[in-house]
């Protein structure tokens, strides 16, 4: 599933690419993936409104309109927000669910293997009302070490868990919540509560770090993801972690183990610098 650095790869780049452009027609291919609004409605809502901006929030992407609405996109496990200028392979646009025409003859797809994601119309009340549910963002300067700190001790889940509670801390998935804790040393497992103050301050670096270095690498490709361009995330390749079960460790030699037992997901640590 797209996590933060994937999201916010996907935003950035329909924001460089469709600000300011105007939504000209609009068709809904399926419209199970269609959340609070109708396919009639959303051409009706859509037609003649200006892409102020794109931007994201948690795992979603969000586009403002001139018009007040916002069309908030989430990915979920097989979803990608596609641009099309007329170069985009017919196997490429095959799963195109929603399709935004452009005034300057472009169009943005929201393409979807197993529609498993979903695709939004809100006004502002409700997206702030959506929005509110959400935890703090860990890329913003409030989340400090101290921040964190308070978070992780007002539970005893485990610190894994609570990393990826998205109404506690917007944004972790599995794969960067496994990266974190190897970073930080910590054993996955841990009650969260446990976490001294020193440590929730290491952790609160390694979690800025892992996301920070996936953005700059347009996020982790393993099957599904692509960016707006249709193009893979490099990130891949610098995973400590995360999908090396059985490999060796980068900072002690020794062999990765991978559990389902903590959260039910696949959580990859090592045993010997993980504490």
């Amino acid at each position: 599933m797209p996590e933060l650095p994937e999201t916010e790869t996907i935003a950035r780049d329909i924001d460089g690419a469709i600000r300011d452009r105007k939504i000209t027609g609009v068709s809904v291919r399926k419209a199970d993936v269609l959340r609070e609004v109708s396919p009639p409605t959303l051409a009706r809502r859509l037609a003649g409104a200006r892409i102020v901006r794109s931007w994201r929030r948690a795992k979603l992407v969000v586009i403002d309109l001139d018009t007040g609405d916002r069309i908030v996109v989430q990915p979920r496990f097989t979803g990608a927000l596609l641009i099309d200028d007329g170069s985009l392979d017919a196997t490429e646009l095959k799963y195109s669910t929603v399709r935004l025409d452009l005034d300057d003859g472009r169009a943005l797809h929201y393409a979807d293997v197993r529609r498993l994601g979903t695709f939004a119309l809100m006004d502002e009340r409700r997206f702030h009302e959506y929005s509110e549910k959400l935890g703090i963002e860990p890329l913003d300067r409030t989340f400090t070490g101290a921040h964190l700190s308070g978070i992780v001790r007002a539970t005893s889940q485990p610190v894994k868990k609570l990393l990826m509670d998205q109404r506690k801390i917007a944004g972790i998935g599995n794969i960067y919540a496994n990266e974190a804790l190897w970073r930080a040393q910590i054993d996955p497992s841990r009650p969260a509560a446990s976490i001294s103050l020193e440590e929730a301050e290491l952790l609160r670096d390694s979690i800025v770090g892992v996301l920070s270095e996936a953005i700059d690498a347009r996020g982790t490709s393993f099957r599904d993801y692509r960016d707006a361009r249709g193009k893979r995330g490099s990130f891949v390749e610098k995973l400590d972690v995360y999908g090396r079960s059985g490999e060796p460790c980068h900072r002690c030699g020794s062999k990765l183990v991978a559990t389902h037992a903590i959260d039910g997901r696949a959580t990859t640590m090592c045993v010997k610098c993980q504490h």
